[in-house]
C-alpha cells in the first residue's frame, strides 16, 4: 500500500519550513490584544518600578551632584540630565522586557508555541512584542521629563515630540533585547549582556555628562550608540537643534531599527522553527 505525501500527515513537516507568507496587520494587533490582556492584571507594579527609579535616579544626582556641578552648556545640571535620564528610562524599559521577558516565554513558558500554532508568523510575533514594549517605554520615558519641568525646565511644543521619540528608540532597543534573548545559550549568560553591553550603552551616550569630555576613541563610539541619537533628540526639544540635525539623529535610528529587527527575527526563526 503506497502512502501519498500529498496528505495532511505527510504536508505537516514541508509546511513548517514553508516560507514566510505576506506580512500582515492583523496578527500584529492580535499580539498586542494579548498582551494588553497581560498587562491590565499587573500594570501597577510595573509602572511603579518604571517610573519611580530614573525619577530617583534623576533626583539623586540632579539635586545631589547638580549643586556641586552648576551648569553643562549653559543649562542647569538637572535640566540637562532630565532629559538624558528620558532615554535612560527608555533603555531599561525596553532592553529588559525584551532580553528576559521573551526568554521566559519562549524557553519556560513555551508561549510562543501557541501564539505560532495560530496564523501569526515569526516576523509578526517579533513586531507585535517590540511595538508593546515601545508603547511602554515610549511613555514611561516621559516620566523623568515632567519632573524636569518641575524643577524649571521650560516647556516647550517641541516635546509633544517626546513620546515619538521615545517610542522608535525603545522598539529599537526592544528588538534588541529579544534578539540577544535568541541568541544566548542560557538565562545566566545574560549577566554578560547586562554589565557588558546595556551598561556601557548608557554610561556612554551623553546622560549624565557631554560626549566633548570623552576621549576621542569614546566619542566615536558614542555617536554609533542608538541611545546618544535618542540623548540628543530629546535635548534638542529642550533646548532647541536644526531640522537637519534632528533628521540625521532619527535617520540613525531607523537604520538600527531595520539591522536588528532583521537580526531578532532570524535568530527568533531558528530557535521556534529552523
Amino acid at each position: 500500500m503506497s502512502v501519498d505525501t500529498g496528505t495532511a500527515g505527510g504536508a505537516a513537516a514541508p509546511a513548517a519550513h514553508a516560507p514566510p507568507g505576506r506580512f500582515e496587520l492583523a496578527p500584529i494587533a492580535g499580539v498586542l490584544a494579548r498582551e494588553w490582556a497581560l498587562y491590565r492584571r499587573s500594570w501597577k507594579p510595573t509602572t511603579f518600578a518604571a517610573v519611580v527609579e530614573p525619577i530617583l535616579m534623576l533626583l539623586a544626582f540632579g539635586v545631589g551632584l547638580g549643586s556641586l556641578v552648576g551648569a553643562i552648556r549653559g543649562y542647569d545640571y538637572i535640566h540637562f540630565l532630565g532629559t538624558g535620564i528620558v532615554a535612560t528610562s527608555v533603555l531599561f524599559t525596553s532592553m529588559f522586557p525584551g532580553l528576559i521577558d521573551t526568554y521566559v516565554r519562549r524557553v519556560f513558558q513555551h508561549t510562543y508555541d501557541g501564539m505560532l500554532a495560530a496564523p501569526v508568523d515569526v516576523r509578526e510575533l517579533v513586531t507585535g512584542e517590540a511595538s508593546w514594549i515601545a508603547c511602554k517605554s515610549g511613555v514611561y520615558g516621559c516620566a523623568p521629563l515632567l519632573v524636569a519641568i518641575g524643577f524649571g525646565l521650560p516647556a516647550s511644543w517641541a516635546m509633544l515630540l517626546v513620546p515619538v521619540i521615545t517610542f522608535v528608540t525603545g522598539f529599537g532597543f526592544a528588538l534588541t533585547g529579544i534578539w540577544m534573548s535568541a541568541a544566548v545559550p542560557s538565562i545566566k549568560t545574560m549577566d554578560y549582556i547586562i554589565s557588558g553591553v546595556i551598561t556601557p550603552l548608557f554610561l556612554i551616550a551623553g546622560t549624565f555628562f557631554p560626549i566633548e569630555t570623552l576621549p576621542p576613541w569614546a566619542q566615536v563610539a558614542a555617536k554609533i550608540n542608538p541611545l546618544y541619537h535618542c540623548v540628543e533628540l530629546v535635548r534638542g526639544t529642550a533646548f532647541g537643534t536644526d531640522v537637519a540635525t534632528a533628521a540625521g539623529h532619527f535617520a540613525a535610528l531607523a537604520a538600527f531599527i531595520v539591522v536588528v529587527w532583521c537580526l531578532a527575527v532570524f535568530q527568533m526563526r531558528r530557535k521556534l522553527i529552523d
